[in-house]
């Protein structure tokens, strides 16, 4: 008797609602923690074609810290649609300027770039400050060990 692949369904996936504190973490390693919880591959349900990803609440983005002189070297190009259009931004411009933005360009290039990574994104939350307006959700409070697992805080 061959064994069947499981295969989770619209209707049995329940998104929880989680809450990162990005005060004084890395970008790029919170960033890959938060796609992992967003694409969904921490549950055993997982499913690649489907949306089995949580709800994630990031406060005090603006908090997050760069390794090495990423502040001043590391650029964000972006192209107007104009002839010679081309605009650059370094990181510590756009961080000042728009304190949630390079979280959200980080945790974006790692999901999926077509229709389920939209959707996956749809489900960040960031906010620069602690506060957020999500409170009715009960989010669960977490954080992430040194190998990237979950850790549950009380509270």
């Amino acid at each position: 008797m061959k064994q069947k692949t499981y295969t989770a369904r619209p209707a049995d996936l329940k998104p929880r609602w989680l809450l990162v504190d990005a005060q004084g973490q890395t970008l790029g390693r919170l960033a890959a923690n938060v796609a992992r919880l967003l694409r969904g591959k921490h549950k055993p349900d997982f499913t690649p074609h489907l949306n089995t990803g949580d709800h994630v609440i990031v406060v005090n983005a603006s908090g997050l810290r760069v390794t090495g002189k990423k502040v001043e070297t590391k650029i964000y190009t972006r192209y107007t649609g104009y002839p010679g259009g081309l605009r650059k931004t370094a990181y510590g411009d756009l961080a000042r300027r728009y304190p949630t933005a390079p979280f959200r360009h980080a945790v974006r290039g790692m999901l999926q770039h077509g229709t389920l990574g939209t959707e996956q994104l749809k489900r960040l939350k960031i906010y620069a400050g602690g506060a957020h307006p999500h409170q009715s959700q009960q989010p669960v409070p977490i954080a992430f060990g040194a190998k990237g697992e979950i850790k549950e805080l009380g509270g």
